[in-house]
């Protein structure tokens, strides 16, 4: 009852008591302008009704005056006066000279007021209440003018206006009243259906999607839905932040802590590259890139800037005069700031020292590194270059800047020369090999250098990390907390963290691809394949590390072993040329090119072949359209630092069907553990798994497809950019406090 008590309570207060208030000054108001429209109401009658009656007496009194009868007069004057409004009635002459009046004509007022006053008038004599003296000439031929005053009480008037103020206040008390219970109730009964129908909204999530809502137009229920939807996607974000990484949640992440920070991504790769085709026209080409797919969300979001190498034929050509394009192109959000580069600078920098030098180094591929002299100081220029870049477009001395893999291992010792207050995260794409393969390099202590000046330094295993932190333990004078996987050179800390770069989920080449069934017979038609031909995809570029020669001698040794798999299994092999000037990536073309040939030459029929080779660049679509109608894949690379074939293979098989034949030295091994493990320099381990893979039943591959699909939605790209950045503002939210505590 308290509680029922205290409801009502509150009721009166927020509802009643406002009504109650607002009603009250109305009649507080309304009553003098009541009196007013009552008193000029009454008064105009009484006028209205003196002259009626003086309209009647005209010709009486002219004649009485005329016979000199006051007697006479004057009993008709009481006659007249009868009325009970009208108090008396004089007639005087011209001179001001009473000739007779009624017996209740007021002492007090003189004859010689009603001659000269005007012809209505009002006075109040001592003693008697208000008086309204109505004075009107009448001319008759004996007497001359005379002068008739009709005198009427106004006291009824007081006794109306106090009667009409009584009924009109115990009017609004009851308008009052009336008007405070019917909002209590109609508050009451709208607010409890508003509750009810939230409450159903909540309970059934209704008001994240509007159109599931019942059709109530309310604005005020519309606006509490849209309160709803927003706290509910604010929380959704929260939540996807630290669990559900998604690109929104990213760029909340960026928006919330970074605030206005510039931010700037660098890399040698462009996200969006301009060339010129065969007809003299410009194409757009988006390159299916990992890094990319990551980090746009985290630009976008802060309009940051990306730079990169203009390697494109037509990129000069869709600059502005500051070598900025914004992009992307459809729905412009941040700026594209390109770098050029001589044809001796990318000699010397991209096909000399890094590719010829640092990737054989970092990959223990057993192909010899190059180190030139003459390649250390183009890869040095370049990056000097890019560091130059990087100050140009900063906007201030504490930007945040995003550094990508191994082109660019001197840009952070640059930067932190240029913008000492920046915070830094470099990202190493590649593995780190260990200490003794990297004393291989003749400027190894300067890359280390370079890059213990960052303030987050990414790899993609906790076993690279081992790897680096054991080379700057061996070459470098520092301190190393292997617990906290820090290192501290000359005061500053840098950060050493594994963070297993993916894919974006779900993919967005999956939209509008065809099923599994239909893409499967799409490949057969467009490469000639039997339907009893059971399907294999590689996917690589065109590299000494990847295994594609070890993979063609794989099926070989599988054919050799297994004759009922022969015109029953093919392997389609994308090889998309890269580097190709280089005379170690020739050689492996012309060595792969050979063992196809042998293949198909020893095993292949008129209608079957061992091995198709699809040595072109393939668009991402296509590549997925590949992955959907394979049985399996195979990635037996030598050595990778992640893989992503692996993981984009998985992402495109929505049949949970398909096996996956995975290199225990790709980095992807770590996380897809359902996958057939095989070592890659062993081609009989590898024709076995592919055995195993063409014998797998339905459910296995299932289950087995199933649990690295959950894997792989988890440890998505923008987990993989997410945990970078929560750690570049944690590190950067240190450095501030420390900033504020020398300063005070």
């Amino acid at each position: 009852m308290r509680a029922v008590r205290s409801r009502w309570r509150g009721w009166l207060l927020r509802f009643v008591l406002p009504v109650a208030v607002a009603v009250s000054l109305i009649a507080v108001a309304g009553v003098p302008l009541l009196d007013r429209m009552l008193s000029g109401w009454f008064r105009g009658d009484v006028q209205l009704r003196a002259h009626l009656l003086m309209n009647s007496m005209q010709a009486p009194l002219a004649e009485l005056v005329a016979r000199h009868d006051l007697v006479q007069g004057e009993a008709y004057l009481n006659r007249v006066a009868a009325d009970e409004r009208l108090l008396g009635i004089e007639v005087c002459d011209s001179a001001g000279h009473e000739l007779m009046k009624s017996s209740s004509w007021p002492k007090l007022v003189p004859c010689a007021s009603a001659s000269a006053s005007p012809e209505t008038t009002q006075v109040q004599p001592d003693g008697h209440a208000a008086l309204d003296i109505s004075s009107f000439a009448v001319d008759t031929p004996a007497s001359g003018r005379l002068w008739v005053s009709l005198a009427h009480d106004l006291s009824f008037i007081d006794r109306r206006q106090s009667i009409a103020r009584r009924y009109l206040i115990a009017f609004v008390l009851v308008l009052v009243s009336a008007l405070a219970l019917l909002a209590a109730l109609v508050v009451r009964v709208v607010v409890g259906r508003w509750v009810r129908l939230l409450i159903g909204d909540i309970r059934n999530r209704r008001f994240v999607d509007d159109a599931a809502s019942p059709s109530l137009v309310l604005p005020l229920l519309s606006r509490i839905r849209q309160t709803l939807r927003e706290v509910e996607a604010q929380q959704r974000l929260e939540i996807d932040y630290r669990e559900n990484w998604t690109p929104q949640a990213l760029q909340h992440l960026a928006r919330e802590y970074l605030e206005d920070t510039p931010i700037l991504v660098v890399s040698n790769r462009e996200p969006y590259i301009h060339n010129r085709a065969a007809d003299g026209s410009i194409q757009l080409q988006l390159p299916a890139s990992g890094m990319v797919t990551a980090l746009e969300p985290v630009v976008r979001a802060c309009h940051g800037t990306w730079i990169a190498h203009g390697s494109g034929t037509a990129d000069r050509e869709t600059v502005d005069a500051h070598d900025r394009l914004a992009v992307p192109p459809d729905e412009p959000a941040y700026t594209l700031r390109r770098v050029w580069l001589s044809d001796e600078e990318e000699a010397g920098y991209y096909y000399g020292f890094s590719n010829e030098g640092l990737w054989p180094l970092c990959h223990q591929a057993y192909v010899r590194p190059a180190f030139r002299e003459q390649d250390w100081i183009e890869y040095q220029r370049v990056n000097r270059r890019f560091a130059e870049v990087v100050e140009a477009e900063a906007r201030g001395s504490q930007p945040v800047v995003l550094l990508q893999d191994f082109h660019l291992a001197l840009l952070p010792a640059y930067l932190r020369e240029r913008l000492r207050r920046a915070t830094i995260a470099h990202f190493w794409h590649v593995p780190w090999p260990n200490a003794e393969t990297f004393g291989v390099c003749p400027w190894k202590q300067e890359l280390l250098h370079s890059l213990l000046a960052t303030d987050v330094l990414g790899f993609h295993t906790r076993y690279h990390c081992l790897n680096f932190l054991d080379s700057v333990d061996r070459y470098v004078e520092c301190q190393i907390d292997r617990e906290q996987m820090t290192v501290t050179l000359r005061g500053h800390v840098c950060k050493v963290t594994p963070y297993p770069i993916s894919i974006e989920w779900p993919p967005r080449w999956l939209a509008g691809l065809p099923a599994a069934d239909a893409a499967r017979e799409a490949i057969r038609k467009r490469y000639g394949l039997g339907k009893d031909v059971r399907i294999g995809i590689g996917v690589e570029r065109w590299d000494f590390t990847k295994g594609i020669i070890e993979r063609v001698q794989a099926l070989e040794r599988l054919l050799e072993r297994h004759r009922e798999w022969r015109g029953r299994v093919t392997l389609l092999q994308v090889a998309a040329p890269s580097r190709s000037r280089l005379p170690a990536y020739q050689a492996l073309q012309q060595q792969t090119i050979a063992s196809v040939e042998h293949v198909n030459q020893r095993f292949g029929t008129a209608d079957w072949q061992p091995v198709v080779l699809i040595a072109e660049h393939q668009e991402p679509k296509m590549v997925y359209t590949l992955y959907r109608a394979a049985d399996f894949c195979v990635v037996n690379s030598l050595h990778d630092g992640m893989n992503l074939v692996a993981k984009e293979f998985v992402a495109a098989r929505d049949d949970l069907d398909g096996v996956l034949i995975l290199s225990t030295f790709a980095g992807a091994s770590r996380e897809l553990l359902e996958a057939l493990p095989v070592n890659p320099f062993d081609v009989g381990e590898t024709a076995d798994a592919i055995v195993a893979a063409l014998q797998m039943g339905r459910a296995e591959r299932l289950e087995r497809m199933r649990l690295m699909r959950r894997t792989i939605k988890g440890h998505n790209v923008y987990r993989w950019a997410g945990r970078m950045l929560t750690d570049v503002v944690q590190i950067r939210q240190r450095q501030t406090l420390r900033a504020l505590r020398a300063a005070s």
